[in-house]
């Protein structure tokens, strides 16, 4: 596989992107600063292969290969996202992050919300990982919750964004998305669950898998327990407000 190195010149170029809201934004001065002080321990990354990739071992693979001895691998088998049906991606993205199509990586509203209830409760019982996120830390990194792992997880996050398009971002998330344990991937989850292709999921099977991401090892999507049942028809009632814009 073909290594991508961060080139010296992009610290310069993501302070440029980001001068204008450093300057009238407090919170976002002390989140881009802290990225700075992070920036030179940054890995070599291999971001641009995964448009053209269609399997990879990811780190939270291995993480959990780890986890249970080397005793078994983790399933996952690559899917198109033409091959999916447009309920799922919904789904997903009504739950996990309704400003996909708009931000550009962190969504800076919903992660000051996300620090001060947190502060205020004193653990954190609120995320504002936004998918891109989420596949950052899935590819590349762990489950870890070190400040340093953070801080990488955010700069993958805005190469991300900036090499890939939304499609291949959200390609890439159906298919390393954590579904169960030892399950990988729409196509491992939907067949596991429902015994089907993923373009053959309804709208509840798709709303039932999107409503587990969050805590795929405790919950099971075909198995009626309220917390299933209630995210599920929470994501059902979103489906109409979400729009594909790919």
């Amino acid at each position: 596989m073909q290594n991508y190195q961060l080139p010296e010149n992009e610290l310069g170029e993501l302070f440029n992107r980001f001068i204008p809201v450093v300057k009238k934004n407090k919170f976002k001065t002390l989140i881009i600063t802290f990225l700075f002080l992070f920036y030179f321990s940054f890995p070599g990354l291999q971001i641009p292969i995964l448009e053209y990739n269609s399997f990879r071992i990811t780190s939270l693979m291995e993480q959990r290969a780890f986890e249970h001895y080397m005793l078994f691998y983790p399933r996952q088998s690559w899917v198109d996202i033409d091959d999916v049906k447009p309920a799922l991606l919904k789904a997903i993205i009504s739950m996990e992050d309704g400003k996909f199509f708009t931000h550009k990586g962190i969504d800076w509203v919903e992660l000051g919300r996300s620090m001060r209830t947190n502060k205020r409760r004193g653990r954190s019982v609120r995320g504002a990982s936004t998918m891109t996120m989420q596949l950052a830390k899935n590819l590349f990194l762990t489950t870890d919750k070190s400040i340093i792992r953070k801080a990488k997880e955010l700069l993958i996050t805005f190469r991300m964004e900036k090499e890939l398009s939304k499609k291949a971002i959200l390609e890439n998330y159906i298919n390393a998305v954590e579904w169960g344990d030892g399950i990988f991937g729409i196509k491992e989850a939907s067949e596991n669950y429902f015994n089907k292709e993923p373009s053959a999921l309804t709208v509840n099977e798709a709303s039932r898998l999107a409503a587990v991401i969050p805590s795929p090892l405790r919950f099971a999507p075909n198995k009626n327990t309220n917390y299933v049942l209630r995210r599920a028809g929470i994501i059902r009632g979103r489906l109409n407000d979400v729009v594909l814009d790919f």
